[in-house]
């Protein structure tokens, strides 16, 4: 798989570089040392299920399907949606679906996840993700702490979220559809 397939034409001579690049629509593809990095702590394997959150351009869940049995990603963008849908079937990813609405809402139809990746900074694991993500699970996410942005590895433990900080990061604000979120 090569980044360039996921770049807008006129930043594929910057594909193969470490930086965020502009997918439009106010969206980014991560830098991919930062996608590695998540999808390693995720630890995830060839029988996983994964919700991936925030597709944009379908880079972060063609990676995450080449490791995982199934991958469930969710778009809030409807431009960026139909662009990673079609981007995706074009490649041949025959284990990915794409879905259309807010994230920040998991997608509780495909529930329960081996694992959850949020490319987008978010204030916290919302109730809806904790629910959707099986016991011993791993979520992945960029949160928001004392104006900072800190890359969040979480471990369900029972009712409780084990969280160990991985280094600050910076991302795109997660998009959601109500302002008033509850998180646990």
């Amino acid at each position: 798989m090569k980044r360039e397939d996921f770049v807008p034409d006129k930043y594929k001579h910057m594909a193969n570089m470490d930086i965020p690049l502009p997918i439009g629509h106010g969206a980014t593809i991560s830098q991919p040392s930062f996608v590695e990095q998540m999808c390693n702590l995720l630890q995830v394997d060839s029988n996983s299920k994964v919700l991936d959150i925030g597709t944009g351009s379908g880079y972060q869940a063609a990676l995450l399907a080449e490791r995982c049995k199934e991958v469930v990603t969710i778009e809030r963008v409807y431009e960026l949606y139909i662009e990673a849908k079609e981007r995706l079937e074009r490649l041949g990813y025959s284990n990915i679906k794409v879905i259309y609405g807010d994230g920040s809402k998991g997608y509780k139809k495909e529930a329960p996840y081996d694992g959850i990746i949020v490319a987008a900074t978010t204030d916290g694991i919302t109730k809806e993700w904790k629910e959707q993500l099986k016991e011993g699970g791993r979520i992945i996410y960029p949160e928001y702490r004392e104006g900072h942005e800190v890359l969040v590895e979480g471990i369900k433990k029972g009712n409780d979220i084990i969280k160990i900080d991985h280094g600050y990061v910076k991302f795109v604000p997660l998009i959601r559809e109500e302002e008033n979120e509850e998180y646990a």
